[in-house]
């Protein structure tokens, strides 16, 4: 078969963002199709690159609906398994007032808890032939998909793939902080290319030096890449004895940040395979960094993600105008 640009594994599941008040005073949410590795996939998709996901919603409705808008964004399906015993995963995403989210999970079990070893094998030329995979921690909250997700990255490890890592770690859904950090630390002695959130790295390490914090893991597992985001701050990349700092844009059109770290991990995931890991100058990385900064900028103008990712076009004209803007 066919080999895919990326592959993932992961969760798939429902964000339900809220979106404003009834007329009777009561807070409606949205149902967005979300769920980190898709939300990448979606954003890569955009980026002309062929992606293929694996993974397990139920058979129900919001299953049903999900298998539909990820094939309507291009990603190949054929490794969704349909749960017939397990509904899918929804989230309940709120807004704060300090522009942070909170978060309200109806996954005891969901669908995507349920993804098993054989479930990967049966889908193991996906990940054979991918030139990346990706991965996250929230599969690895629960067996049977824990198993299932390691069986995938050995997989990936012995074809060559370049293995992408984003811990994003999400608290409500983890018996304790030590099982997440353990999943970290898994994701990060196999990965090639991390993405990690400034308090992740500060969950991790208990540095709240971000920079500190990122080089102390890349050194600790001798990652060759690092990218460190900082929300609206921007983000830096830490790369053989470099660290490459770049601002971020900031956006006074923001209303919510749902799907920011997904695109940014999508356009790093990008720049990468095209470039390859091993000769990255500083400019490389600056060129990286600005480009999903400003990409996961125009996603915070958006609720939800994965159905509506920007294009590489909007991507640029919000670039050139917010340069424009400056000068």
């Amino acid at each position: 078969m066919g080999g895919f640009d990326v592959v993932a594994l992961g969760e798939l599941l429902i964000d339900f963002t809220n979106n404003d008040l009834s007329e009777q005073g009561n807070p409606m949410f949205e149902a967005n199709p979300g769920g980190a590795p898709c939300n990448v996939l979606s954003m890569l998709q955009n980026l002309g690159n062929s992606t293929a996901f694996i993974g397990k919603v139920g058979d129900d409705f919001f299953g049903r609906l999900l298998k539909e808008r990820i094939e309507k964004q291009g990603i190949d399906a054929s490794g969704l398994v349909m749960d017939s015993a397990v509904p899918t995963t929804l989230a309940f995403v709120n807004k704060l007032p300090n522009g942070d989210r909170d978060f309200s999970f109806y996954r005891k079990p969901g669908a995507d808890m349920m993804l098993t070893a054989e479930d990967v094998r049966k889908n193991i030329a996906l990940i054979e032939n991918a030139q990346v995979f990706h991965f996250g921690t929230l599969s690895m909250t629960d067996e049977p998909a824990k198993e299932a997700t390691k069986v995938a990255v050995e997989a990936a490890k012995e074809s060559g793939a370049v293995i992408s890592f984003d811990p994003n770690y999400r608290e409500p859904l983890w018996k304790s902080v030590d099982e997440a950090i353990e999943a970290m630390r898994y994701g990060f002695g196999k990965c090639d290319v991390l993405k990690i959130s400034d308090n992740e790295v500060e969950l991790f390490t208990g540095l709240s030096d971000v920079e500190a914090g990122a080089k102390k893991i890349q050194e600790e597992f001798n990652i060759p890449l690092v990218f460190a985001t900082l929300g609206p701050d921007g983000s830096m990349a830490l790369y053989k004895n470099m660290v490459v700092k770049k601002e971020g844009f900031k956006n006074p059109k923001t209303i919510e940040t749902t799907g920011a770290g997904d695109t940014f991990c999508a356009c790093a995931i990008d720049y990468i395979r095209r470039h390859g890991l091993e000769d990255l100058s500083e400019d490389n990385l600056e060129e990286c960094l600005t480009f999903a900064n400003a990409a996961a900028s125009v996603i915070t103008t958006r609720r939800g993600a994965l159905s509506v990712m920007p294009s590489m076009d909007e991507i640029k004209d919000f670039m050139a105008g917010f340069s424009a803007k400056v000068l």
